[in-house]
């Protein structure tokens, strides 16, 4: 192998080597300069965690328009006295020490902490909810999996209501599914004996009336209603008493229209007089069908390719007829499993959520 070296040049007169370069060498460097790659780091926003922070505040009403957030991670920290609205997207959101606050918070892809708060009343869509150390809280909620409270006392759940126009493309951007909400769900993580440490907030029970719409000017332009009939969220009985013991389940598979079609059958229903008591949106496979459809499963398992099926239970008095006639009539041209009988029906609802329970590890 070869080696190269420099040959060391004699100093001029006084000791110094001649300032001499070669011709076009400072046009060389100055090129070499532009030319100096670009990488896609170098081109991001950079991030001020002050945008995604609200820390401090007393009695004030602070918040963030669609667009603002964008799917950061988000800090509410040490306020008091405050209303707060996070109208957008966010991977994660941690709330700690904050008092007397009425918080609501856009679709969170992952995580929400509370975490030394006390009477707070908060709506919240999450994949995941989480308390530790608070103290009467009232939330409603939206969330993918089991709730869980941890050393937290005076609870309180009902089903999140809430709607403006940007809210379901957040939904989808956040990765959350308007049919999977557990929100009635909760697991104590830290029981007392003889106490219980929540429970479900009144029926009857408005939005409005625990977290008011926004009165600053610059939040006002979000075009928020409460109204649950325009709700995002199916409004969900959940886990509360049953007024009947007939139920009726329907399943649509995936296509086009699923989701205005589950809508549309809600909607239709509910006129009725008939209550949701859940819904539920989840893939299927084709032994999965077999237990679920039993003898029907073979007309299905060519539909489970497509996607994942959404399934709504209904409870009232003849529920079994009402939805099936409403399907013969409103959606005649698409497939739709529907309970046969009241007989089979609730056998229909338990096999189809206990298997969704268990594909989605509650």
């Amino acid at each position: 192998m070869g080696c190269f070296f420099s040959r060391r040049r004699k100093p001029a007169q006084g000791g110094q080597l001649p300032l001499q370069q070669p011709a076009g060498a400072g046009q060389d460097a100055a090129a070499g300069e532009q030319k100096a790659p670009q990488y896609s780091w170098d081109l991001r926003a950079k991030i001020d965690p002050k945008d995604y922070t609200f820390s401090g505040l007393k009695n004030e009403t602070v918040g963030r328009l669609p667009g603002k957030v964008a799917g950061q991670q988000f800090v509410i920290q040490d306020c008091e006295n405050c209303q707060i609205y996070i109208f957008d997207h966010s991977a994660t959101i941690t709330i700690d020490d904050c008092v007397n606050c009425q918080i609501f918070l856009g679709p969170i892809k992952g995580s929400v902490f509370f975490r030394d708060c006390k009477d707070c009343k908060c709506v919240v869509a999450c994949q995941q909810f989480r308390t530790r150390d608070c103290r009467k809280l009232e939330v409603f909620l939206c969330c993918a999996t089991q709730p869980i409270i941890e050393s937290s006392t005076g609870m309180k759940f009902g089903c999140f209501q809430y709607y403006y126009p940007e809210l379901a493309l957040q939904f989808k951007d956040a990765g959350l599914s308007i049919f999977n909400n557990t929100w009635s769900n909760i697991h104590d993580f830290t029981p007392v004996s003889g106490e219980n440490n929540w429970g479900l907030l009144p029926e009857t029970a408005a939005v409005q009336d625990y977290v008011p719409l926004p009165s600053s000017e610059e939040l006002k332009a979000v075009r928020v209603s409460t109204d649950a009939t325009k709700s995002i969220i199916p409004i969900t009985r959940g886990r509360r008493q049953k007024n009947s013991d007939e139920s009726c389940l329907a399943v649509f598979f995936a296509g086009d229209y699923t989701t205005a079609n589950a809508r549309k059958l809600i909607d239709e229903m509910t006129s009725k007089g008939f209550q949701l008591v859940q819904t539920k949106e989840v893939l299927m496979k084709a032994e999965d069908a077999h237990r679920v459809f039993q003898q029907s499963a073979l007309e299905f398992i060519p539909l489970l390719e497509k996607g994942p099926v959404v399934a709504l239970e209904f409870n009232g008095d003849g529920a079994v007829e009402q939805c099936r006639s409403t399907i013969n009539e409103v959606f005649s041209g698409t497939k739709v499993f529907v309970s046969e009988s009241k007989a089979s029906a609730s056998q229909d609802v338990d096999n189809f959520y206990n298997f969704a329970d268990m594909q989605m590890g509650m």
